[in-house]
């Protein structure tokens, strides 16, 4: 059967130390293999949760535990290669974000070959996020995992709860390796093996269990000094230095303004210090960005082969994108947040949307395969291809409409935090909360598209005037 077309995506990870608000965040871009790959948000009740799983892409079977929790999940919006769930939280707030591609080596392969049947990305969610009570838990789970069934494609992984993030990176067919992120750093990753110094001794790190052995029993290790997991199980190559690097280099300028790096250097830091705390807003600018400022910008004013030169972060093929913030300083009833937009993240909104729910809004779930208006993933389609055809005389509009959408549901979260203790029935107000949501966003994105289609009409080039 053949597979679908590999993703390519962004993640950024923040501490809880390092964030505005004491919450932890993860966070990531799903970027399909193609433009468009229709995405659906939904809640996957317990006895929705297969008992047995079986791979829609090969012939991987798996017998899952009997307890599974309810979680939220954004899956394809038809299951014609499989689930790919990519995000959620489950009921005991831990999320997950599954998964990011990533690279890794002849070397390391040469020892522990790739799995034709084995996991991917595909399943990752379904038989790990419903059976986990912590990050570190999802760290280990997915391993045990790995090293049973093994895998036929490297990619990262991200968990957290409360608490902690762990950052999960598959290396070769049955290898792992996995970090606890420091409470007051922050990480960009894409589409590379990231992890840089490891230490097998840490309280901090996990791996399979004979990662360490293999490294020293085949000579995988380059350096004369310690141990760069990058360097011995990762990549280095030129299509790192346009595809993967200059993402990591334009969200580390974000964050580390004061700092001067090279956009293709191959040695970028993966545990990083931002010089503020950071905000879900600034999140999501990070994971909108295509290098303004840059002479890499493809709306801006540089050559024109200097902004084909590297791939940006927003780009047409998001699908869907993904802050998954557990906060500390509210109850746990309320605690777990699902931040989501769908489509081109250049204009489009992220609403948050409380996780402890059964239910999910219609114009989230009921997405099509074919574009319908009462859809949020097509009105932001139909809004993204729109404003690339002149981004610079959208963009005023869409950056109105993005604030003014985050700003209203920001106010309905407030309201609810205060007036959910007062509620006998706390799952179904939230899910109306999410619901008024769902309906700011709908109504705000159908003013963007009416302001985009009266500001770009009279400059249609299907025009002419008699002057008479």
């Amino acid at each position: 059967m053949s597979k679908k077309s590999r993703p390519s995506c962004t993640t950024i990870l923040v501490g809880k130390k390092a964030t505005v608000d004491g919450s932890t965040i993860i966070a990531r871009n799903e970027d399909a293999g193609v433009p468009i790959n229709a995405k659906k948000f939904v809640v996957i009740e317990p006895d929705q949760q297969p008992k047995h799983y079986k791979s829609v892409l090969t012939s991987l079977e798996i017998d899952l535990p009997d307890n599974p929790l309810r979680y939220t999940s954004t899956p394809d919006a038809v299951n014609k290669v499989g689930v790919w769930g990519e995000s959620g939280i489950n009921s005991d707030n831990v999320a997950m974000s599954s998964t990011e591609t990533i690279t890794t080596n002849s070397r390391v392969l040469g020892v522990d070959p790739f799995v034709k049947e084995g996991i991917s990305e595909e399943d990752m969610l379904t038989i790990t996020l419903p059976y986990i009570h912590s990050a570190k838990e999802g760290a280990q789970r997915l391993g045990s995992l790995l090293e049973k069934y093994g895998t036929y494609e490297t990619n990262a992984i991200a968990f957290s709860d409360k608490d902690n993030i762990w950052y999960f990176e598959s290396i070769a067919g049955h290898q792992w390796a996995a970090v606890r992120i420091p409470d007051d750093a922050y990480v960009a990753a894409p589409n590379r093996l990231n992890i840089d110094s490891f230490d097998f001794d840490s309280e901090n790190t996990l791996s399979s269990p004979d990662l360490k052995n293999i490294i020293e029993t085949y000579h995988l290790n380059p350096d004369k000094n310690g141990l760069n997991l990058r360097h011995t199980v990762g990549s280095s190559t030129y299509k790192d230095t346009r595809y993967n690097n200059p993402r990591a280099w334009y969200i580390q300028k974000l964050f580390n303004p004061s700092t001067e790096q090279d956009p293709i250097d191959q040695d970028l830091p993966f545990i990083c210090h931002a010089e503020k705390k950071l905000s879900v807003e600034d999140v999501k600018v990070a994971l909108s960005s295509h290098y303004q400022s840059t002479p890499y910008d493809v709306y801006g004013k540089g050559a024109p082969e200097d902004k084909k030169y590297f791939r940006p972060i927003g780009i047409n093929r998001n699908q869907e994108c993904h802050i998954l913030q557990i906060r500390n300083d509210v109850p746990e009833k309320i605690a777990a947040i699902h931040w989501l937009a769908f489509g081109p993240n250049t204009f489009n909104a992220v609403v948050p949307f409380y996780a402890n729910i059964n239910d999910t809004p219609k114009a989230y779930k009921d997405t099509k395969d074919d574009l319908s208006l009462d859809s949020v993933y097509w009105l932001s389609r139909i809004a993204g291809l729109l404003g690339d055809y002149n981004f610079n005389l959208y963009s005023d509009k869409e950056d109105t409409f993005e604030q003014n959408t985050v700003a209203e549901c920001r106010h309905l979260q407030i309201q609810a935090d205060k007036e959910y203790k007062n509620q006998k029935d706390v799952s179904t107000f939230l899910e109306n909360t999410n619901e008024k949501m769902a309906e700011v966003y709908m109504k705000n994105a159908t003013k963007l598209l009416d302001d985009m289609v009266k500001l770009g009409t009279p400059n249609m080039k299907l025009k002419f005037t008699l002057n008479d």
